[in-house]
Order: structure tokens, then C-alpha cells, then sequence
């Protein structure tokens, strides 16, 4: 129990080990069961609602005891702990989403937390292994932003627009002049703004600093795009059936 909970433990996260790899066939597993599920999810507002409220739980009590452990720990520190990372924004605007089943705040968190979660899965900044609280969580928190995003979509029958890009676009935006005066006064990191993770990730093929912020903002629009997609593929397939004599 010391060891899974211990700040201090030597087992250090490694990407695309057993446990990473596992983790991530675990996200695969959630989305092909969402998608299986979607008719019987959208003809019974019940196991809607009970699947909503399994991952607001999980959301909740990743962020509770994470903040827990950081107190406990004597890590809390406004430079490292503050929910100014973009998957602890995600995960916050989800729990909204899913309790609301706000349409407006989808056209955000359908962007922000696929790309950011996925993001982080794929290349996580990680300082601890399986089975640490803190790999546990990591994994658990991102797979349920994701999570609650696809059940909006397959359950909720929610749809993203092209200008949800343009919203969700401007909304990153406002939030850089929240989060880059916050790095600048603390020294903090947050959303990588003030220098790249130590990890390997996206960021390390966009170029040096400052000009990689400017390639995020263009990263960030090719994705959201790609993300839109499938979307805009149906509603076209739709309007060519309609439009048939």
C-alpha cells in the first residue's frame, strides 16, 4: 500500500510497456463497447443516465483523490497542481457536460478532449508505473474524458459542427490569457506554454520556442478538422439521399 501511494516511488513510467499498452486496449475496449451499446442506450434514458453517472464518478474521483495525494504528499504547489492542464479543463467541463447534457459545452469538450486525452495517452507525461495511484488515475481520468465525450455523441445523439471548430478554436485562445500570465508569475508549465515536457511528444516536431506555439495553434485546427470529419461525411450522405428523386 506504501508503494502504491508513495510519492517517492522509484518505478518510473516507460511509454508503450505491457501496462501502457494494456491501459491503452482498455480505452479500445471502452469505445467499442459504447459503440455496441448505442441503441440500447439511446431507447433507455435509465441505463443513460446510469452510464452517465459512472463516468462522472470516475471523473470526480480522479480529481478528488489526485488533489488528496498532493496534499497528502506535500506536493501540492500552485506551479504543478493547479486544473490549468487542458485534459484537467476537459475533465471538469465533462462532468458539466454530462450532468447538464449540455449541447453547448459538447461543441467544446468534443474537440479539446478527444485531441488532448488521446494526446496524452499515446505519449504520457508519466512519472510513474503501473500499479502506482498515479498511473491508475492518469489512465482512468483520460479514458473517461474520452468515454464521455462518445456517449454524448452515441448515446445523447449529439453532433459537432464546422463552427464548433471555430468556437472551440477561439475558446483555447481566451484561455492562453489565463494560462501564460499563471506561468509567467509562477514559473508553472501549464499546457506546455512556457517549454516543451521533458517526454517525447507532438510538440517535439513543431519547432523551438516561441514558434512552436504558433505550430500548436495550426496542430490543434488540422486535428479538430480530422475529428469533424466523420461528421461531415454523413450529414453530406444525408443531403444526397434527400436530394435523390
Amino acid at each position: 500500500m506504501y508503494a502504491f501511494w508513495d510519492a517517492n516511488n522509484p518505478n518510473s513510467f516507460a511509454a508503450y510497456t505491457t501496462s501502457h499498452l494494456v491501459a491503452l486496449a482498455l480505452l479500445a475496449a471502452v469505445v467499442v463497447l459504447l459503440f455496441v451499446c448505442r441503441r440500447q442506450l439511446r431507447q433507455s434514458s435509465a441505463k443513460r443516465r446510469t452510464v452517465s453517472l459512472i463516468i462522472v464518478s470516475i471523473l470526480v474521483l480522479s480529481e478528488v483523490t489526485l488533489n488528496v495525494w498532493y496534499v497528502q504528499q506535500s506536493m501540492y504547489s500552485i506551479r504543478h497542481s493547479l486544473p490549468l492542464e487542458l485534459c484537467s479543463i476537459s475533465l471538469y467541463l465533462c462532468v458539466a457536460m454530462l450532468l447538464l447534457r449540455s449541447r453547448f459545452l459538447f461543441q467544446i469538450v468534443y474537440f479539446i478532449g478527444i485531441g488532448g486525452a488521446l494526446q496524452a495517452l499515446l505519449t504520457p507525461v508519466l512519472g510513474y508505473a503501473y500499479p502506482h495511484y498515479r498511473f491508475l488515475e492518469f489512465f482512468a481520468a483520460h479514458i473517461a474524458i474520452i468515454a464521455a465525450v462518445l456517449y454524448m455523441v452515441w448515446a445523447e445523439n449529439m453532433r459537432p459542427t464546422f463552427r464548433s471548430i471555430l468556437f472551440t478554436m477561439g475558446f483555447l485562445n481566451l484561455l492562453l490569457l489565463i494560462v501564460i500570465p499563471v506561468n509567467t508569475y509562477t514559473g508553472a508549465n501549464y499546457m506546455f506554454l512556457a517549454r516543451k515536457p521533458a517526454t517525447s511528444s507532438l510538440l517535439d516536431y513543431l519547432g523551438p520556442y516561441p514558434w512552436y506555439l504558433l505550430s500548436m495553434e495550426a496542430a490543434a485546427f488540422v486535428l479538430f478538422i480530422f475529428l469533424y470529419l466523420p461528421f461531415a461525411v454523413s450529414a453530406s450522405g444525408k443531403q444526397k439521399k434527400l436530394s435523390l428523386p
